[in-house]
């Protein structure tokens, strides 16, 4: 158990939050969402001890864990890879080391003997004997291949060096496991992995994460860092929304009777305490949204930008042809002999292990590189609309604001005008002076409504977006999903985001250096239960 007790935080005259009380209970796994910059990551900071708050104070049950993930990438260069996992238990790791330390002297005492039988016992007691196979069992379920367990850190591709740093905050089974953003870099396998580890751990979980399908398949709570504050909230992620969007249906509708209300919300609570009742954590959860009323459900004041694609013309029937299509860069063959045909109304998710493949591929299909061999030709109906994985050069006259920079690409004089523009931006949560603000100090999840806004204005029947959730909150991620599931154009898009995917591709194309595996009319959860298609897959990369 861990407690925060009237906990305050204030940076350069600004309050971060202010008299926060929670509890964090064994058996449990919260999720903490905000918008950016609401402080999530600064509140697991204070959690494990990393930051001191201004006031109160944070209390763990005496010799209890703390275990936190790592965001130093290239914090552990000089260590072995399984030893690194192992120091995830820092007094597990001391008591190993010091205990070989004695054995290895020339000269061994019997001050030595004695305390390396202390050291012995200890080693026992923490399970030390099977430690290097529980490191090993979870650098396996993460995707670490047994040949690079002995290798040193620094040998390791960055991609491999954050599992690693996830295997060494699971190891041991801490009593409070603390972890900012566990899914970034990791693949479908893996996060379906980390996903059953949580879901079956014992201990207390704290997550950050931007992964609605995670938060939604691990999380018994929601803790909601808004305005100040950070309230705790039983069930999922989507129990949280979906009833906070319900408690400003009950409160604005005025005219409804108290019983009606009721019902609505016991019909709610009912629909949602029935999911995932294979786990005890569910089984648990369903007591006590069975004690939710109709006082404990309160509004959200998040807001939701508004993404809405609106094509100017009507796609005729042809929609893109890939023939042969090869890539080499800088010696690494990226794409290979890729040939696929796309049809109106496709909206296609490509997939890759690499993501390099699926980037290159569209810069190639946008003009912007050329491809060693093979063509690819677009219907002359279509018109497309493209948001790179990476837009920084978008921004590169930093002097423009935001409302000049987005006038640059409007089609018509009426787009132009001061008055639509701000009255467009407003809808994507740049209100009042903001639009003012130069493009050159714009965060990541900005720019991307930035590109997004662009992207709208240009009438476009096809849309093509490269990992376009990286950056965004989940009230972004929320609302750009239910635009692009309403748009009447077709749809080319990479994600790791598992409900993005799930809920908007009616296609899935998996690209690789050997070729493709193409899935048409079908959804990602029948893509990922198809034997077939998944052993084409795996054949990609033997």
């Amino acid at each position: 158990m861990i407690s925060v007790n009237n906990v305050s935080l204030q940076f350069s005259g600004r309050k971060l939050y202010e008299d926060i009380n929670l509890q964090f209970n064994p058996g449990n796994c919260y999720g903490v969402i905000g918008a950016n910059g609401a402080g999530k990551s600064t509140f697991l900071k204070i959690l494990s001890g990393e930051l001191t708050p201004t006031t109160g104070d944070i209390f763990t049950e005496p010799n209890k864990r703390i275990a936190t993930l790592s965001q130093d990438h290239f914090g552990f260069e000089e260590f072995q890879v399984l030893d690194t996992v192992i120091m995830g238990h820092k007094e597990l790791y001391d008591v190993r080391n010091e205990k070989d330390a004695i054995y290895m002297k020339p000269e061994f005492t019997e001050e030595d003997g004695v305390r390396a039988g202390e050291l012995e016992a200890r080693f026992a007691e923490l399970n030390g004997w099977e430690a290097e196979s529980e490191a090993a069992q979870l650098l396996y379920g993460l995707g670490i291949s047994e040949d690079l367990h002995h290798k040193d850190m620094s040998e390791l591709l960055e991609k491999d060096k954050v599992r690693v740093l996830l295997a060494q905050a699971l190891f041991g089974e801490p009593d409070v496991l603390l972890l900012d953003e566990p899914t970034n870099g990791l693949d479908d396998l893996t996060i379906n992995w980390l996903s059953e580890f949580i879901f079956n751990f014992p201990n207390t979980v704290i997550v950050v994460s931007h992964d609605r399908y995670f938060l939604n398949t691990v999380c018994t709570h929601i803790c909601d860092v808004d305005f100040g504050k950070i309230q705790l909230f039983v069930g999922n992620y989507d129990f949280w929304k979906e009833s906070s969007e319900l408690a400003s249906k009950l409160l604005s509708d005025q005219n409804a009777k108290k019983e009606e209300k009721v019902k609505e919300l016991q019909d709610f609570i009912a629909r949602f305490s029935a999911n995932k009742s294979k786990s005890k954590q569910a089984t648990s959860r369903k007591k006590m949204l069975d004690k939710i009323d109709l006082d404990d459900i309160r509004p959200s004041s998040r807001k939701y930008p508004f993404v809405g694609f609106k094509p100017e013309r009507e796609m005729g029937n042809d929609l893109l042809t890939v023939k042969n299509l090869s890539k080499t860069i800088d010696g690494e063959k990226v794409l290979d002999n890729i040939s696929f045909n796309l049809n109106p109304n496709d909206k296609v998710a490509f997939l890759s292990r690499n993501d390099l493949a699926t980037t290159t591929l569209y810069k190639i299909l946008m003009g912007e590189l050329e491809p060693d061999s093979g063509s690819y030709k677009w219907g002359v109906t279509t018109s497309q609309s493209y948001l790179p994985r990476d837009s920084n050069h978008e921004f590169s006259n930093g002097d423009l604001s935001i409302i000049d920079w987005l006038r640059q690409y409007t089609i018509n004089a009426e787009q132009q005008d001061n008055t639509f523009l701000r009255s467009f931006l407003g809808r994507m949560l740049f209100s009042g002076d903001d639009v003012n603000k130069k493009v050159n100090v714009l965060s990541g999840g900005e720019k991307v409504r930035c590109m997004l806004s662009k992207m709208m204005l240009s009438n476009a029947n096809v849309v093509l977006l490269d990992d376009p959730t990286n950056h965004l909150d989940l009230e972004s991620i929320s609302s750009l999903n239910d635009g692009l599931i309403s748009f009447k154009g077709s749809v080319l898009f990479t994600s790791h985001d598992r409900e993005f995917i799930d809920t908007i591709a009616n296609r899935i194309i998996h690209v690789s250096a050997n070729g493709v595996v193409d899935r048409l009319d079908t959804t990602y959860e029948e893509y990922l239960d198809d034997k077939d298609v998944q052993a084409r897959v795996e054949s990609l990369y033997e």
